[in-house]
């Protein structure tokens, strides 16, 4: 039966062994709020400590937007200061990256600025047809604050994140899907199906083995190759320390399928 939990902002439902958050501004074609950012942080945390979710869906409301970034009616009143504050607070999208469970990005609209920071947070993404890709923020006198600027040289190459960033241009999602931001395209009708089954595919696999490869992963982009070469071979060792590589193991002689216990 699904479970649900009441935010102002967002929809938050966990049902089969997965949570689906939902940015629910659809007026506001789903602008991050601060309200709504401290809403999805408090929810994706809720996810992290939930035993019984294994992975994790971020979507928005309605068809025309996944988010299209920062509320800017609250950029007239914002002063420096206001983001030295806010580095003692962790983002959603710096949650998302740490957070010990695959998350995946259902992108049915427009990904703008911090949208498309979402986007590049989570850890796989499906995206409709229809979906458009920006960081449009050099428009407003900004430039993008949650990771696009250092996430998009690693993905498209220095020359051409630079364009993207600093033309505010946006992108459909074949080009999108081309540069690595997405995963799979497909059309709108077909993105709740597909994103499911990329779910599904994930959840019969073992809780605990992946998140050891979401560390091992995350952790390629800060160290030098032959630092995380010896550090996939530590997370490696850790996966013959937990009972669901004794079962996968198991499993594979007994010709059945494993049944993990995320231990």
């Amino acid at each position: 039966m699904p479970r649900q939990a009441k935010y102002a902002t967002i929809l938050y439902e966990t049902c089969d062994h997965a949570a689906r958050i939902t940015l629910n501004r659809p007026e506001k074609r789903n602008a991050q709020s601060d309200e709504l950012r401290a809403e999805m942080s408090q929810a994706l945390e809720r996810a992290g400590l939930d035993p019984d979710v294994h992975a994790v869906v971020i979507t928005g409301a309605g068809d025309q937007a996944f988010s299209a970034g920062a509320d800017i009616d609250e950029f007239p009143t914002r002063q420096l200061m206001d983001g030295v504050a806010n580095k003692a607070r962790r983002r959603p999208h710096e949650t998302i990256r740490v957070l010990p469970k695959p998350v995946i990005a259902m992108v049915n609209g427009l990904a703008l600025g911090g949208g498309c920071e979402l986007v590049l947070a989570a850890d796989l993404a499906v995206a409709a047809d229809t979906a458009r890709f920006g960081q449009p923020e050099i428009r407003v006198g900004v430039i993008p604050g949650c990771g696009a600027t250092q996430v998009l040289p690693r993905l498209m190459g220095e020359k051409r994140a630079k364009e993207f960033i600093f033309s505010g241009r946006m992108m459909d999602a074949e080009e999108a899907l081309r540069y690595g931001i997405v995963n799979k395209v497909v059309p709108l009708a077909e993105l709740r199906d597909a994103t499911d089954k990329m779910v599904s595919d994930l959840l019969r696999n073992s809780p605990a083995i992946l998140k050891i490869a979401k560390m091992a992963v995350n952790k390629s982009l800060d160290l030098p190759l032959t630092v995380g070469m010896d550090y996939e071979r530590e997370l490696f060792a850790m996966c013959f320390g937990t009972a669901d590589q004794k079962e996968g193991a198991t499993a594979f002689f007994e010709k059945r399928m494993p049944e993990y216990t995320g231990r």
